[in-house]
C-alpha cells in the first residue's frame, strides 16, 4: 500500500494541487500546526510577504524534520494570506521549494482580515504521512 494524491476526472487538472489524498492503514499521519514568519525567538522575519513566505514553509520544514518526515511527505496544505499581502509574491517565493516529483498536494488557501501574531501576513499549516516500517 502507499499513500496516494490524486486529480479525478471531472476536476480541474492543476499542477500545483491535487484534489484527493489516501493515506492508508500502517501510515503514520503527521499535523504541522500554523507555522508564520517568525524566527525561533518569535519574531516577524521581515515585513515581506515573500521573506515571511519562505521562512513559514522552513519552520514548517523544520516541524516535519524534528520527526522524520520532509516537505516531500506532506499531503495537504493549509495557506492563510493577509488581506495586505502580496499573494504573487509570497507564492512566488516558496513554489520552487514546494515542488516536486508526482502529484502535488492538497491545497486550501484563504485570504484573511489578521492572523495571530501581530506583523504576519502568512500562515502555513500542513498535514503528512509517511509509511512505516
Amino acid at each position: 500500500m502507499e499513500i496516494t494524491l490524486m486529480q479525478p476526472a471531472g476536476l480541474v487538472v492543476s499542477p500545483a494541487f491535487s484534489h484527493v489524498a489516501v493515506v492508508p492503514a500502517g501510515a503514520s499521519t503527521i499535523y504541522v500546526g500554523g507555522q508564520n514568519g517568525i524566527d525561533e525567538n518569535g519574531s516577524v522575519v521581515s515585513a515581506d510577504a515573500a521573506e515571511q513566505s519562505l521562512r513559514a514553509v522552513e519552520n514548517a520544514r523544520t516541524a516535519l524534520a524534528a520527526v522524520g518526515a520532509s516537505l516531500d511527505d506532506v499531503i495537504s496544505w493549509t495557506v492563510l494570506i493577509h488581506q495586505d499581502a502580496d499573494l504573487r509574491a509570497a507564492y512566488g517565493a516558496v513554489a520552487s521549494t514546494l515542488a516536486r516529483e508526482g502529484a502535488p498536494p492538497l491545497v486550501t488557501a484563504a485570504i484573511v482580515a489578521g492572523l495571530g501574531v501581530p506583523g504576519a501576513l502568512i500562515e502555513v499549516a500542513a498535514v503528512a504521512a509517511v509509511m512505516l516500517g
